[in-house]
């Protein structure tokens, strides 16, 4: 692996939430599969296109744009080597050949210049140490003309798990989470924020929507409850608290998702923003 200037992220991904996420890879996927389709629709991802699939975790829709693509093929970069061996197994048992995947810090990696014809990210990109470095250098990857879409989080208000863990703020610090705007997950949740960061980074043609998608969470509110506090962010909050709190809040979240259980599955509805743009040429 080449050079790293985002330390913080590589540890944690290839730390505790590398490995949770590389573990539970079919529920993660369950998860944000509702938006694939928007994503690979708005990417345009034509036969014979070459793909960079930026944060792409285990490989899901690294895989997925690569049989888009038919005979051309797809790089999946990310910084987490546990969620690159699983999406190199996937690989391996599906027999894409024309995937491969390298552990990379896309802000700094040194891409061949115009080498992709398309560049995609789902949920990864919010966690860039510095987004306009890191778009820009995205942009020299792509040819004249070359497309970026992808899918970051909103507003939190539409999104119904993290207003489920909302309801836990007198007994955990849920704003520890980030705010729109701020570092972290919701650092690309402003659209004009958004399309200031990829105009600053040399693209043009930025447009930007708000899509929703539902994805299924657990067999119910109690298998839910347990998944999502089990996560990065759920584990962070209850880290600091004591016991009997902690068993507090994983009560009250089971009773705040119970509502939405709905045969034999519990589905929450997720809102994010879909963005494309154009290198210019």
């Amino acid at each position: 692996m080449r050079h790293i200037v985002n330390r913080e992220q590589e540890q944690a991904w290839n730390g505790y939430e590398g490995t949770y996420w590389a573990t539970h890879q079919a529920r993660w996927d369950g998860v944000n599969a509702g938006f694939d389709e928007p994503l690979l629709a708005a990417a345009e991802i034509a036969e014979g296109d070459r793909v960079l699939d930026v944060g792409c975790g285990t490989g899901h829709t690294t895989r997925l744009a690569a049989r888009r693509a038919g005979g051309g093929r797809a790089l999946g970069l990310d910084l987490s080597a546990p969620m690159l061996d699983r999406a190199r197994e996937s690989v391996r048992r599906e027999a894409l050949g024309q995937v491969t995947f390298e552990r990379a810090d896309v802000q700094v990696h040194p891409f061949a210049p115009g080498a992709f014809d398309v560049a995609i990210s789902r949920f990864a990109v919010m966690f860039f140490a510095d987004p306009v470095a890191a778009f820009t250098n995205i942009g020299r990857a792509l040819r004249p003309g070359g497309r970026i879409a992808f899918v970051c989080p909103t507003e939190p208000g539409r999104t119904e798990w993290l207003l489920a863990v909302q309801g836990l703020r007198d007994l955990l610090p849920v704003g520890s989470l980030g705010a729109p705007g701020g570092p972290g997950m919701f650092s690309l949740a402003d659209p004009a924020d958004v399309r200031g960061v990829l105009s600053r980074a040399g693209y043009e043609s930025v447009g930007t929507a708000r899509i929703e998608a539902y994805g299924t969470w657990g067999r119910d509110a109690t298998d839910a409850a347990g998944f999502l506090l089990g996560s990065g962010p759920g584990r962070h909050l209850l880290g600091q608290v004591d016991e009997d709190v902690r068993d507090r809040a994983r009560r009250r979240l089971v009773d705040l998702l119970r509502p939405h259980e709905r045969e034999g599955a519990l589905r929450l509805r997720t809102t994010a923003l879909l963005v494309t743009a154009r290198r210019p040429g």
